[in-house]
């Protein structure tokens, strides 16, 4: 397998190199001083790397800088290898390694860091992706700047981008030209013409330069501070033969002691620029001018990959001043002006104040030192140190700050009339539109603006309050015999308030008679907005009906539009009101289970299970999140337990992973349940599928099958339809995220255990499958809720948004007060896993190939290969790579493997730790290098090869709040003497089948210091010898410590027919 790298070349662009795990881990040794550089001895080639990329690039060689031990670069974290070699001890020093590369320009590295990269990748790759996004973020919203530059900044098409910052480029001179003095006279002309010279044209360059204001800027800092240091491991490059001229020298350079910020900068620079072309793509800026002079050329050559146009160098020189000045304006420089809006001094407990005096103060700010702010006063009277020391003079820069913001905000200009302008003072009026008005246009510039806290809080604007009555008898809960529905009707009428005040219809004519749109209220500053004030009003003169759905819309979308009020609250009666309050869960009478559940719920689940019910009889959908370990799973055989015989069937859609765990959930909890599986390329179709469905309860399937026969399955009358691990339609594009969501059902649950706030474009998407157009449409959301939120840290749409979903998510936490007294110590449960039809395959051919070997073999011999039977068959059971031993790719091949992602996300997800145990070291390293590439988090690995030292250090970083979150253990050497109280969760991956090594593996997690109930989940592959064995146990419990307890060589001594019992695969054991 191949862990593709990335990085970038100043003055060059991106380069992509590769480690290869079939190559040699140690590099040969080599008597005498140790050399400058070496070859590095498992990067990939150049041909492999191609064939992996499937897109050609410019081959190079790349001097790294890498972690070096024992005269080898030590594996990358998330390079898997097929075994596990000798250990190597010594300390870790740096290195120089060689290794082949290929060099793509900003065009073709932007095209390539926007596409899905084959195969793993390192952090640095990683990282450059998260560029081109932000790149690409820039650009959809305008945040760049076209310029003009006299020298090549190198790294781009047609250029030599020998990546220093030179001088002007000259085009050659004309053919023909016979030199710089004048030329022989032209035949028949009558005049004298001068051949132009190579002094008379230069060659600008056309570029696209983002421009990083605010939380743009923040955000540009972080992922400075973010760089991995794998991505500044580039010493120097230089071509590796297969250029000449121009291009050789684009690729031939040495990175000089560049710094992350800096290095980030270079790359955004060049990807902005590639996505603003991509954008343009088919544009002519300059269509309609003549195509002659030096601005018709430059905005040509802003579009298209040709950079370079030719002008005269007067000409040139005065776009660029030109563009300066224009540009100085957005762009700032490093100290930027400040704006602080400071209140009238008033009487605290004066009321309906509007003829006070608001004043606009000025001052300066370092750009990268926000916080620290100089007012005017100081700058006119004293010296600043703190802004002389970037390198201005602050008295000019002011001055010249406040002109630039007056071409923004006019009403600057007022206060440049003095010589030292200090502020401004305004009315109600003036303060009121630079709220409105200029803040927001200085604070997109790049200008500071501070303004007083209540501006921002909806308790100073006036809004309104929602009052609606369901038409049927008010209670505290509906039944299921009255269901309210999206499309039930009911009453309403409005009222005015400030925040949580209602205000009395006294008030509001008082406050009408001001005409003031800041007025000091009970205390405090208030906007009132003629229009929303008008607006109020008629409001309150209206009623009537509407239905549940424009209920929840309107008033728990918090809009506000131009002249429209914000709706602060909705208040109803009866169960809309439970649910509207987003209390329902801890409001309803927890409900028992019905009699067809085999089961016992904790108080938490019977509350669940009434919270499902109450959404069911409202005919409305949910979503349940609760934290992994909870049993989300009982609570939904719960509740199809108590579906009647006319309900219908439930569909269940859920990766194949969990498809073998929900038929044996079923079969346990809820065992009459008549399930069908739609699954496999056997599965029915047709009329055979419509009959089976008929004569089933609960349908299984998967997402991929859901996506294949979505025609199918959208012609069944579906009573319900859940989704489980709803992540998986988080991305609302995909085609299995549409057909799901295409599926007609009267109720609807999402379950998940990943918390669905963590990323608002995925709650989109799952909501809009569980109450279909509550959010409403994608683009609407992201731009009402996903970008104030995400970007700049919102903290009213937030709650905003809480306040929407809030009755529609039951998310319990195993912190909650409510529910850790519910909860035993230690959760432990057995995960059962399918095979593969890959892994099924390799099962079958090491039983029948070993017990052809078994049958004919006797005493120690016998014993030898049934042990070797098993180490075999729990190699194919954990992935079939580990059995190979051939370096190949681990996704999608083991279902081990995909359980034990799933349960690695949410665990993640929840910023929560997790041990995860397997006896083989081998596999240790694949998960370690799996997960690695996989969560892009660092994941130590501890086997018997680490010395004391370097394991009391992995264990100390593991137990720091912010160390590593995931710790892959052997399970001799991590099952015994360290405290891992950090984890939460450990995972048995194999197993050992002795009960105490295991326990004491536990018990690195479940010790004294632990503070939270830890989940222990143990892998057992479905119809194999591993859940035989387990079962055998689980059945003979007495006999386990003195049967088992010496590991597996009790099975050595069973009788050759019960050996082929035990080793046989069941039917079942696949799900494809």
């Amino acid at each position: 397998m191949l862990v593709i790298h990335g990085l970038w070349l100043p003055g060059a662009g991106l380069a992509l190199w590769a480690e290869d795990s079939t190559l040699p881990a140690r590099a040969p040794r080599r008597p005498g001083r140790v050399p400058r550089e070496r070859p590095h001895p498992f990067a990939a080639g150049h041909a492999t790397l191609a064939a992996a990329l499937g897109m050609p690039g410019e081959p190079i060689s790349v001097l790294l800088d890498l972690p070096t031990r024992a005269g080898s670069p030590l594996d990358s974290p998330e390079l898997v290898r097929a075994t596990v070699g000798e250990p190597v001890r010594g300390p870790v020093n740096r290195a120089g390694w060689r290794a082949p590369a290929l060099g793509y320009a900003p065009d073709d590295a932007y095209a390539l860091l926007r596409a899905p990269v084959p195969g793993p990748v390192g952090a640095s790759l990683r990282h450059l992706c998260e560029l081109a996004d932000f790149a690409a973020d820039l650009v959809v919203r305008g945040r760049l700047l076209p310029v003009a530059l006299e020298a090549d900044p190198g790294g781009v098409p047609g250029s030599a981008g020998t990546g220093g910052r030179t001088s002007a480029r000259r085009v050659p001179a004309a053919s023909g030209a016979a030199g710089a003095g004048a030329a022989p006279g032209v035949a028949g002309s009558g005049r004298r013409l001068r051949v132009v010279g190579a002094d008379d044209v230069a060659t600008g360059w056309a570029f696209w330069r983002p421009l990083l204001t605010g939380t743009d800027a923040s955000w540009a800092r972080d992922l400075a501070a973010a760089l991995p240091p794998a991505a500044r491991a580039a010493r120097e490059w230089r071509d590796s033969g297969g250029a000449s001229g121009p291009a050789e020298d684009a690729w031939t350079g040495r990175a000089a002691d560049i710094g992350a910020a800096e290095l980030v900068a270079e790359a955004l620079d060049g990807l902005v620029d590639a996505a603003a072309r991509v954008a343009l793509a088919g544009n002519r800026l300059h269509r309609g001018m003549r195509p002659v002079g030096a601005v018709p050329r430059w905005l040509a050559a802003l579009t298209g990959p040709e950079r370079a146009f030719p002008a005269e160098p007067a000409a040139l020189a005065t776009l660029r001043e030109e563009l300066d000045a224009w540009q100085c304006d957005a762009a700032g420089g490093a100290v930027r002006a400040t704006f602080r809006l400071v209140e009238p001094a008033v009487d605290p407990v004066a009321e309906l104040v509007e003829d006070a005096v608001w004043r606009v103060e000025f001052g300066l700010h370092p750009a990268d030192e926000p916080g620290l702010v100089v007012d005017a006063a100081h700058i006119w009277q004293r010296p600043a140190p703190a802004l002389a020391a970037r390198g201005v003079e602050p008295q000019e820069t002011l001055l010249a700050e406040l002109g630039r913001a007056s071409r923004l905000w006019p009403e600057v200009d007022a206060a440049l009339r003095t010589a030292a302008p200090e502020g401004m003072e305004l009315d109600a009026e003036g303060a009121h539109r630079f709220l409105r008005e200029g803040a927001p246009v200085l604070h997109a510039a790049g200008f500071g603006v501070l303004l007083p806290s209540w501006w921002r809080r909806s308790s100073s604007r006036l809004g309104a309050r929602l009052r609606a009555r369901s038409r049927t008898a008010p209670g505290a809960v509906a039944t299921t015999a009255g269901k309210l529905g999206l499309d039930a009707l009911v009453d309403y009428r409005w009222e005015l308030a400030l925040g949580d005040q209602p205000l009395t219809a006294e008030e509001l004519a008082s406050l009408a008679d001001l005409k003031s749109p800041l007025v000091r209220l009970r205390g405090r500053w208030v906007e009132l907005d003629p229009q929303r004030l008008e607006a109020g009003l008629k409001l309150l003169r209206s009623s009537g009906e509407l239905t549940v759905a424009d209920l929840l819309r309107m008033g728990l979308s918090g809009d506000e539009r131009a002249g429209e009020l914000p709706v602060l609250d909705v208040v109803a009666d009866g169960a809309l009101g439970e649910l509207l309050a987003g209390e329902a869960e801890r409001r309803l009478t927890p409900a028992d289970p019905p009699p067809g559940f085999a089961g016992t719920l904790r108080p938490y689940q019977r509350r669940g299970l009434a919270w499902l019910a109450f959404l069911q009889s409202l005919g409305l959908g949910g979503i349940l999140a609760d934290d992994m370990g909870l049993g989300k799973t009982v609570q939904l055989l719960a509740l199809l337990a108590g579906d009647p015989p006319e309900a219908g069937p439930t569909l269940l859609v859920c990766p194949m992973s969990l498809v073998g765990n929900w038929q044996r959930e079923a079969a346990k909890f809820a065992p009459g349940l008549r399930v069908h599986v739609h699954h496999g390329a056997e599965r029915a179709r047709g009329e055979g599928f419509a009959a089976a469905v008929q004569e089933a309860d609960l349908v299984l399937t998967t997402y991929s099958v859901a996506a294949r026969d979505a025609f199918e399955l959208a012609g069944i009358d579906w009573h319900r339809v859940v989704v489980d691990e709803a992540q998986a339609i988080k991305n609302a594009a995909t085609r299995q995220a549409e057909a799901v969501r295409s599926l007609p059902a009267r109720h609807r649950v999402a379950v998940t255990g990943t918390p669905v706030e963590n990323r608002l474009a995925d709650l989109w998407s799952i909501m809009q499958f569980a109450n279909p157009g509550l959010l409403g449409p994608a683009a609407t959301f992201r731009k009402r809720f996903a970008e104030p939120i995400e970007r700049h840290g919102d903290a009213e749409v937030a709650e905003r948004l809480r306040r929407i979903t809030g009755p529609f998510v039951l998310r319990r936490l195993k912190t909650d007060p409510t529910i850790i007294t519910d909860l035993p110590e230690k959760l432990e449960m057995e995960v059962v896993c399918n095979l593969t039809a890959e892994q099924a395959a390799l099962y079958r051919a090491v039983v029948d190939d070993m017990m052809a070997k078994i049958e004919s073999s006797d005493g120690i011999e016998r014993r030898g290969l049934v042990l070797a039977t098993m180490t075999r068959l729990k190699q194919v059971c954990n992935h079939p790579a580990q059995l190979l031993h051939d370096g190949s790719t681990l996704d999608g091949r083991s279902g081990k493997l995909e359980r034990l992602d799933e349960i690695v996300d949410e665990a993640l997800a929840a910023g929560e730790k997790a041990l995860l145990f397997t006896q083989y070291a081998e596999f240790g390293g694949m998960l370690r290098g799996h997960l690695s590439a996989r969560t892009g988090r660092e994941v130590l690995l501890l086997h018997g090869g680490v010395g004391k030292a370097e394991r009391d250090a992995m264990v100390t970083r593991f137990q720091s709040p912010q160390g590593p979150p995931l710790f892959v253990l052997s399970l001799k050497a991590g099952g015994t003497g360290l405290t891992l109280t950090a984890a939460n969760h450990v995972v048995h991956v194999d197993r050992w089948w002795n009960p105490a090594v295991e326990d004491q593996a536990t018990d690195r997690a479940f010790r004294i210091g632990q503070r939270r109930r830890v989940q222990v989940r143990k892998f057992v592959c479905a119809g194999t010898v591993e859940e035989k064995v387990a079962a055998m146990i689980a059945d003979k419990r007495s006999l386990a410590r003195s049967v088992v307890g010496s590991g597996e060589q009790w099975v050595t001594e069973l009788s050759t027919d019960t050996l082929r019992d035990l080793f046989t695969l069941e039917s079942g054991a696949v799900v494809e």
